[in-house]
């Protein structure tokens, strides 16, 4: 069979046929067969499809389809997209695991010791955007932003992990700092008598690798650009750093930030 009577065949299978084949397929094969033909991408691009609701069902627990932590991703691809970005159990602390598909992770009950964690994915392009939410007590710092992969995920003592070098870039939201190679740049947001973070409030983080920028919202509202002239070509991951034992921190990534946003 040559390539072109392979593609006429691919043309006359029902649409209910080549759902149910995708839904036999890994994701990096599915972006194969988008490749395909029009006809197939069409397919693949629907985001409640027979596939990717088969998919979410084989990799998402039913406890995590259900629950309104992935609320904010109401399609099936997207929730799939959301676990594909998810927390990395094997970019973390030893202090730290993480539960419910990877969407959250925990640090165990253990003193003097700040821990953190990084996402499956990093990004040196595009626009992104993810969502975080401490669900646990705060402790004295409690660092959201992003890192490379070179960053430390543990040290000795209670301090703002994220940021205690020049491979992170952190926004405490325990005193509202900015944290930089050790430093504090100062006070975030520049909002006059601006609200301490409470738990359970709504984080979102907007990388821009185009304009080298990082920035934050918080139930909705933007606070402005947080961090500029980011690095270029290195890998840039959503990390969080934690120092109060049992607490919780939920990220889901959300993909392109809308137009206008940061």
């Amino acid at each position: 069979m040559n390539e072109s009577e392979s593609y006429e065949i691919g043309e006359v299978i029902p649409d209910l046929v080549l759902e149910t084949i995708f839904s036999y397929l890994g994701l990096r094969d599915l972006q194969n067969c988008s490749l395909v033909c029009k006809r197939w991408y069409e397919i693949l691009s629907g985001e409640n499809s027979v596939v990717w609701r088969s998919l979410c069902i084989q990799k998402l627990s039913q406890e995590v389809r259900q629950c309104n932590l992935l609320s904010t991703v109401p399609t099936y691809k997207s929730k799939l997209r959301a676990h594909l970005h998810a927390w990395n159990p094997r970019d973390c602390s030893h202090n730290i695991f993480v539960t419910l598909n990877d969407f959250v992770l925990h640090r165990y009950p253990v003193g003097q010791s700040s821990d953190a964690c990084r996402a499956k994915i990093g990004f040196n392009h595009g626009k992104h955007a993810w969502e975080v939410i401490w669900r646990g007590p705060l402790g004295t710092v409690a660092v959201v932003g992003i890192s490379t992969k070179e960053a430390p995920l543990q040290c000795s003592g209670y301090v703002g992990l994220l940021g205690s070098d020049t491979k992170g870039w952190g926004w405490n939201i325990v005193d509202n700092h900015l944290l930089h190679n050790g430093a504090s740049l100062g006070r975030y947001p520049l909002l006059a008598n601006f609200p301490k973070y409470k738990s359970g409030e709504l984080i979102k983080v907007i990388l821009d690798c185009e304009e080298r920028s990082l920035a934050f919202e918080r139930n909705g509202q933007f606070l402005g650009v947080a961090f500029r002239g980011l690095p270029r070509e290195v890998k840039l991951y959503p990390t969080v750093s934690a120092v109060f034992g049992g607490t919780a921190v939920a990220m889901v990534y959300l993909g392109p930030p809308m137009d206008g946003c940061g």
